[in-house]
Formats: C-alpha cells, sequence, structure tokens
C-alpha cells in the first residue's frame, strides 16, 4: 500500500486522489497496485456507484514515474507482471460510472486514463498529452484503439508521433472531455456531476456501458500493446531517449533502424 493514493467514499462516489504533488503525481508501481485495488473495488462494492479520479496539487499526472518504471521493468521477465497491468484491466473491466477531474499536466497515462472514464471535466489551462514516441515506446492502456475512436486517425496520430499537449478548451472540442472550466471550479464540478450519475438507476447505467464498451477486447488490446511496449522499453531507441530525458537534453534517433 501507498500513502500516494487517498481514497474516500462518501453518496456512492468513490473518489481515487493521486496524492503526490512534489512529483506532479507521477505514477509508481505502488500507486499502480493501489488504484488497482480502488478500481477493483468500484466494480464490486454495491456501496459505489461512481469512481471519481483526481489529482492533488497543480497537475492530475505527469505519467510514469520514469525511474521507478525502467527499474521495475528491468526486473520483470513478462511486462503483464507489472501492478500497471492489473490496473489496465481493472479500468477495461469496470461496469460503473468512471469520472475524472483534470488540472494542470495529464501526460502518457495522465490521458490515456481518461479514454476509461464515461466523463470528464478539465480545466481551461490543463495540458493533456501521450508522448510515448519521445520516448520511444509505444502506447498502452487500448489508446491506440480508443484515442483515434475519439479524435480520428489524423490527430490522434499526431498526438502520438509529436508528443505535443492540448490544451481543455481544445480537449473540449475534440470529444476527450465533457466540460471546461476555470481551474479552481474542476473538482467542485466533477463533484457535482458525480452526485448527478450517483442518483441515476445503477443497474441501468451499468448495463449501458457493457453495451457501449467490449472489455474483453479491451484487455486483449491492452496485452498486445503491452508486448510492443515492453520490447520496446529493452530498446536502443528507448535506452537513448532515457538517458536523454535524465541529462535534459534531445534524445538523438539519427542511428537508429
Amino acid at each position: 500500500m501507498t500513502d500516494h493514493i487517498k481514497t474516500q467514499l462518501a453518496d456512492g462516489v468513490l473518489t481515487v486522489t493521486l496524492a503526490r504533488p512534489e512529483k506532479k503525481n507521477a505514477i509508481t508501481q505502488a500507486m499502480y497496485a493501489a488504484l488497482s485495488e480502488a478500481t477493483e473495488q468500484a466494480r464490486t462494492d454495491d456501496a459505489v456507484r461512481v469512481l471519481l479520479f483526481c489529482g492533488e496539487g497543480d497537475s492530475f499526472s505527469a505519467g510514469n514515474d520514469i525511474a521507478d518504471f525502467i527499474a521495475i521493468g528491468s526486473q520483470t521477465e513478462q511486462p503483464f507482471d507489472m501492478a500497471v497491468f492489473r490496473f489496465l484491466k481493472a479500468l477495461a473491466e469496470l461496469d460503473k460510472p468512471a469520472m475524472a477531474a483534470v488540472r494542470g499536466r495529464a501526460v502518457g497515462i495522465g490521458l490515456t486514463m481518461l479514454l476509461h472514464c464515461d466523463m470528464v471535466v478539465v480545466a481551461e489551462d490543463a495540458l493533456l498529452s501521450v508522448p510515448f514516441i519521445n520516448l520511444a515506446l509505444a502506447p498502452e492502456a487500448a489508446s491506440s484503439l480508443l484515442l483515434p475512436a475519439v479524435l480520428g486517425h489524423q490527430r490522434a496520430f499526431e498526438m502520438f508521433a509529436l508528443g505535443e499537449p492540448v490544451d481543455g478548451r481544445t480537449a473540449v472540442a475534440w470529444g476527450l472531455a465533457n466540460r471546461v472550466v476555470p481551474a479552481d471550479q474542476v473538482e467542485a464540478t466533477a463533484a457535482a456531476l458525480a452526485a448527478k450519475l450517483a442518483a441515476r438507476a445503477p443497474n441501468s447505467i451499468r448495463k449501458t456501458k457493457r453495451l457501449m464498451r467490449d472489455a474483453e477486447a479491451l484487455w486483449a488490446l491492452m496485452q498486445r500493446e503491452g508486448e510492443a511496449f515492453g520490447s520496446q522499453m529493452k530498446s536502443p531507441e528507448a535506452m537513448e531517449a532515457f538517458m536523454a530525458f535524465s541529462q535534459k537534453r534531445a534524445p538523438d534517433f539519427s542511428k537508429a533502424g
């Protein structure tokens, strides 16, 4: 368990807060384990009607904690043994409403987990990005399917390939989020929407969500993405990207082939 994930259940809403603000809520494997437990609880506990993800501090999440991810990944033969995949499977199987309240940065998994949320509230100045290729990696969380489904191929490919962020207003215009509000209103707006969802007929909502998503297909894709991600993690390209990241310089892929 980790102190970097906080949970609170009130009036049918399970609020799960990424609580590592000093690191922009970068997610460690220990945090993924706690996120998995919370997401599984949301699915199995009848007292939970809605799952709401939030971030403490000025960012939703900077994505994976790179140092932690490299350390764990280098010790693991099968990437599916990593706690992140338990969380991804829990997201795929969740048949209750999931929401997110997003301020500041939402990077990598910080964005792709939003694709599994049914309602998202973003701050006007939020910045959402999926810079996997900048780190010589591959998409995850079924985002290779879900992001093009939301944005269309061209916009999704540009986000993946260039890794450049989109702001909150653009996120709503493109269909990545439901509401865009000033940063100081994000949590309150999300809480109000969560309360509305929690008051709806729960079985009707669950059946509706099941009809809208193919959990088995999503998990199968997540595993294929995991194989691509895992092979890239061990590649010379990724080693150069990680080294460049740690040295705060641009990576040099001129010799990659």
